[in-house]
């Protein structure tokens, strides 16, 4: 980033610490560490740690959440070997968590990456992680009052009040095509607060969650016209400490829209979503961050 003059992230760790923990937890396979020479009293013998590549297997879905080598290491075939050790082996799972075979769903590759590292976004294009959709990051102080409200018939529940877990999975396998409830827990364990949308009939909408941090998603509907109805009550009942931040893919207009006209603005350059095969309704969906869809 510094040497593309941009301005560098918040020397605050703890959010990103608490993110590779996670991981590490769900994935250690797929956490792997790249160690080579150093000055004596680093690390083991004399060693340290140049680059690291961690990701994710979600049922049929394996998503690349960090690869990074050290600047002065880069261009040496590390970040290559660190991402062909934790690829899956082929490119599909096991039968999931209700029985339905691989064969039906074959594995998809997937992965956010900065649009300003052409090298990198090359190296994953050759694995067939192909850049599809760009993904923006909108800053600032939201204004609720600019968005709707959610109609008259549609509630919004707390997820302390209830046990949403079955209704985010349906939610999050019509419009992913994969369950997470481990990173779901995540989430609320680390400040993030989310409510279940339902019909007066108890129909399920989707879900959304923010946080006084001021993280904003993952955002899931089933029915998209509730868009800024959604974001404008979450807006409303969690009233961020500073500036809101939220990435928001292309495809979600009714998102970017809405978060524009609440006073929200675009900042930096767009992340590329990528993909070996198209795989969910991004339209419909906000992520939690680049490293965690």
């Amino acid at each position: 980033m510094a040497r593309l003059g941009r301005p560098l992230p918040t020397p605050y760790l703890d959010p990103l610490l608490t993110l590779l923990r996670h991981l590490l937890a769900t994935d250690p396979e797929r956490f792997l560490v790249a160690v080579g020479s150093g000055p004596a009293g680093i690390g083991r013998s004399g060693e340290q740690i140049v680059g690291f590549g961690i990701a994710a297997q979600r049922e049929h879905v394996w998503f690349l959440s960090q690869l990074y080598v050290l600047p002065h290491h880069q261009g040496r075939g590390i970040g290559r070997a660190l991402l062909t050790q934790i690829l899956p082996s082929v490119a599909s799972a096991p039968p999931d968590a209700t029985g339905t075979s691989a064969q039906t769903h074959p594995g998809v590759l997937a992965m956010c990456t900065d649009s300003a590292q052409p090298v990198s976004n090359a190296l994953y294009a050759r694995f067939g992680i192909v850049p599809r959709l760009p993904v923006f990051n909108l800053v600032g102080t939201p204004n609720p009052a600019a968005l709707s409200r959610l109609p008259a018939d549609v509630e919004a529940v707390p997820f302390a009040e209830s046990d949403p877990a079955a209704a985010i999975d349906t939610v999050d396998r019509a419009i992913l095509g994969y369950a997470h409830p481990a990173d779901h827990a995540h989430l609320r364990a680390t400040g993030r607060t989310g409510f279940l949308y339902r019909s007066n009939a108890g129909d399920t909408l989707g879900y959304g969650y923010s946080s006084e941090a001021g993280r904003f998603g993952p955002v899931a509907l089933l029915d998209e016209t509730l868009t800024a109805p959604v974001l404008g009550h979450l807006m409303t009942v969690v009233r961020p400490r500073g500036a809101t931040t939220v990435w928001v893919p292309g495809a979600n207009d009714r998102a970017m829209i809405a978060f524009l006209r609440a006073g929200l603005r675009i900042e930096g350059f767009p992340a590329l979503l990528c993909w070996s095969r198209p795989f969910g309704g991004f339209e419909r969906y906000l992520p939690a961050s680049l490293a965690l869809l």
